[in-house]
């Protein structure tokens, strides 16, 4: 933490006072920190208590009380955003989560985050029944989709008096957090271009219908998103998918594997680092009709579609790379590594990042991943479950150290 810039956010929930203590040994750790403070935090805990021990003036309002300075503080928010090289928020209470979401920018707090560069860190701290609400949850859970840093609460005896999750970590379990953080939020991708490839592949049968998969895209999303966070120049190919592009990811979107062999041969020649995580239909109808189906049409009890094979844009590539690292994926049901080595093989990739369906916590729609990377050489690593940003980083660590 030695000379790092921390923005520290507190927010209305009676763990602010833990803040305090957290403050004072990043302060003793060598951190210049900023305090900044909502309305309803200042309820539990004074600004000067924080004043004091950061020994910076906090900051608790958007506009100042001497409408002289304005012009020298309008700018304030970006100025703090462009400074700081984390910012937490400890407590995060049910509220302040919600807006973060939904991109509310009512207060200081809340439009700094919209501003930041760096990586943001949440510590949700609330009673139990609020933490478990199922919005909350959610909100949590699209927290960490969009790439923001969660530490989980602990569980405990409550200041409600009931027990169960909700009570902010202990000071100590915070340090290691925002240390954690601060070690991998280095720019180690500067002027590298990363190709990632998402979602699913949808090849026509006739206006209406398509032959698809359940893929969602959040696991290439996370690897594009996390690409950026730390400097890559990075082009994300999709497929169909309901998913926002991270900020600084430039998107094309593609709905065919024809479609999307041709975006990632235009890209490819250029990247550094490729990762195909998209799941691609391996099959496609030799013709699509140009009119829906209508089931009065067809004889007898069913239809038959005659299916051709799409083009492996995975070995292809394997093929023709040179300076790239190339990273590819492989979901299995049955004799994962066994099959996931073999597609390492054939196909002359770096890595192979394999999912096992039938992990808890694993495979389509989820918001963790639980994953086994094999290099080429034959080393392999299995992760436990995590989220999808954090797999994505890892991801990137070892292809980074591949290159």
């Amino acid at each position: 933490m030695k000379g790092k810039h921390i923005v520290l956010g507190v927010t209305g929930g009676i763990a602010a006072y833990k803040t305090a203590l957290l403050v004072r040994e990043c302060v003793k750790a060598g951190a210049e920190v900023q305090v900044v403070m909502t309305r309803h935090a200042a309820k539990f805990v004074a600004p000067l208590t924080f004043s004091t021990l950061s020994r910076r003036e906090v900051i608790t309002e958007m506009f100042p009380a001497d409408p002289d300075n304005a012009a020298k503080v309008s700018t304030k928010h970006i100025d703090l955003a462009l400074w700081a090289d984390v910012m937490l928020i400890a407590p995060a209470t049910a509220n302040t989560i919600a807006k973060i979401v939904h991109g509310a920018a009512d207060d200081f707090l809340t439009t700094l985050v919209l501003a930041l560069r760096c990586p943001l860190a949440v510590a949700p701290a609330m009673d139990v029944d609020m933490y478990q609400n199922e919005v909350t949850t959610a909100n949590i859970a699209a927290l960490r989709e969009i790439g923001c840093h969660v530490i989980d609460p602990e569980s405990g005896e409550l200041a409600s008096g009931l027990v169960g999750p909700g009570r902010l970590p202990e000071t100590e379990n915070l340090l290691k957090f925002l240390d954690g953080i601060l070690a991998g939020a280095h720019k180690d991708l500067v002027k590298k271009k990363v190709l990632v490839t998402a979602g699913p592949t949808h090849e026509a049968i006739d206006p209406v219908r398509y032959i698809g998969n359940h893929s969602s895209g959040k696991m290439g999303f996370a690897i594009a998103n996390a690409a950026s966070q730390r400097g890559a120049d990075v082009t994300l190919v999709s497929g169909p998918v309901a998913l926002k592009t991270p900020r600084g990811v430039r998107r094309v979107d593609v709905r065919t594997a024809i479609e999307m062999q041709k975006a990632v041969d235009a890209e490819f020649d250029r990247a550094d680092i490729v990762v195909m995580s998209a799941a691609v239909a391996d099959f496609a109808p030799v013709t699509a009709s140009d009119s829906k189906i209508k089931r009065e049409r067809t004889a007898g009890e069913g239809i038959t579609i005659e299916l051709k094979r799409n083009p492996d844009i995975l070995q292809s590539l394997g093929k023709k790379k040179k300076k790239q690292v190339l990273v590819g994926f492989a979901l299995e049901t049955d004799n994962a590594v066994e099959n996931a080595r073999e597609k390492l093989s054939k196909k002359n990739l770096d890595m192979v990042v394999l999912n096992d369906l039938k992990e808890e916590g694993a495979g389509f729609g989820t918001d963790t991943n639980v994953v086994t990377m094999i290099n080429a050489d034959g080393s392999s690593k299995r992760f436990p479950k995590m989220s999808k940003f954090d797999v994505a980083n890892a991801i990137l660590d070892r292809a980074l150290a591949l290159r």
